[in-house]
């Protein structure tokens, strides 16, 4: 328990059942010592409860249906099937408990037990769940206050950071192990670096052939991407027969994922996902000499940042960038400053 002053005014500052309670006192730093012993008795004595009314208990399970609910309706499909299967293992670790019960310190113990089993990048994708859950439950007045709000994302390093890709002679054997029915979405996807999401939901309004551009509306960043097709898209759209509106009108995400997985294991890339095809596409074109802002822009990526993780690819980029100057100096030799001398007129 503590007290603060912030401008005129003392503040009294404590936790109660892992959420933070503040209170405002007046001018008086005595009358806020005072206050703030009475909340210790009152804590102690179990009478806090009686003069605090505090949000109905609710059970991180009952609460995680709530969320679910709410996640199907304004998430896209896939992102609420992780959610889905990800809140299955927070069920198991928070059973019984309520979520005005779960403190920062719980979370933190999750967290080091956790990484004991995954890498940091899925504790950090569990950690990005636990966090929208508990800012839900603020929203909706379950909660005072996160407990998940001061918890920090572990720090990627090593593995955690490599971005899995295939080199070409990987690629042509991946596409020649794929089954008819997934190999143009792989193909596709090779191609152009869309999501799975975007790919299958991709319609045939949005597929111009004639200019040679697929047209997305409906991205993670919620902004239209217009992508070029190369002569290998074209051709493997061309030969889809159309059946309806959406182009890849019989592929599912289990579909997708039961036949790549086929494949992969096929050329001995057990460890590759659906996702890295989107980052063989980005690596291809940065080690090819492609710069990373017109890759950022095919991406969709919002900013540089995300895009960087490709630089390493690319490590001659730099190197072309200040040879630029050996050119543009030897085409403009500095030249000596004249001496001007400053004549005074006077009248």
């Amino acid at each position: 328990m503590a007290i603060y002053q912030r401008g005129d005014n003392w503040y009294i500052d404590f936790y109660f059942k892992g959420q933070r309670v503040r209170e405002s006192i007046g001018h008086s730093r005595k009358n806020a010592q005072k206050v703030i012993d009475k909340r210790k008795t009152e804590i102690i004595e179990g009478k806090y409860l009686d003069i605090r009314k505090e949000p109905d208990p609710v059970t991180f399970h009952e609460f995680g249906v709530e969320y679910l609910k709410w996640a199907k309706t304004n998430k896209k499909p896939s992102t609420y099937y992780n959610d889905l299967t990800m809140m299955r293992h927070f069920d198991k670790e928070f059973e019984g408990k309520n979520i005005q019960d779960i403190t920062l310190w719980e979370l933190e113990k999750w967290k080091s037990k956790r990484r004991e089993r995954v890498k940091a990048i899925t504790v950090n994708r569990e950690l990005s769940l636990v966090k929208s859950l508990f800012s839900r439950a603020v929203e909706w007045n379950r909660i005072k206050e996160s407990p998940a709000k001061k918890s920090k994302f572990l720090k990627l390093k090593g593995d955690d950071r490599r971005v899995k890709f295939l080199m070409p002679d990987e690629i042509q054997a991946l596409i020649e192990k794929c089954s008819k029915k997934i190999k143009p979405i792989v193909i596709v996807a090779l191609n152009t670096g869309m999501r799975r999401s975007e790919l299958l939901g991709l319609k045939w309004e949005q597929v111009d052939l004639e200019r040679g551009v697929l047209t997305l509306l409906d991205t993670k960043s919620h902004a239209r991407r217009d992508l070029p097709m190369n002569q290998m898209v074209r051709d493997t759209l061309e030969a889809i027969e159309r059946k309806g509106p959406d182009v890849f009108y019989e592929i599912t995400p289990q579909i997708v994922k039961y036949g790549f997985n086929e494949a992969r294991k096929k050329i001995g890339r057990s460890d590759l996902r659906f996702h890295d095809l989107r980052h063989c596409f980005a690596s291809a074109l940065v080690m090819e000499g492609t710069d990373l802002n017109t890759v950022r822009e095919l991406l969709g990526h919002r900013d540089l940042l995300m895009t960087l993780r490709y630089s390493h690819l690319a490590p001659s980029y730099k190197t072309r960038a200040v040879n630029v100057l050996d050119r543009l100096w030897s085409q403009n030799p500095p030249q000596e400053k004249e001496v001007k001398k400053v004549v005074s007129i006077r009248g």
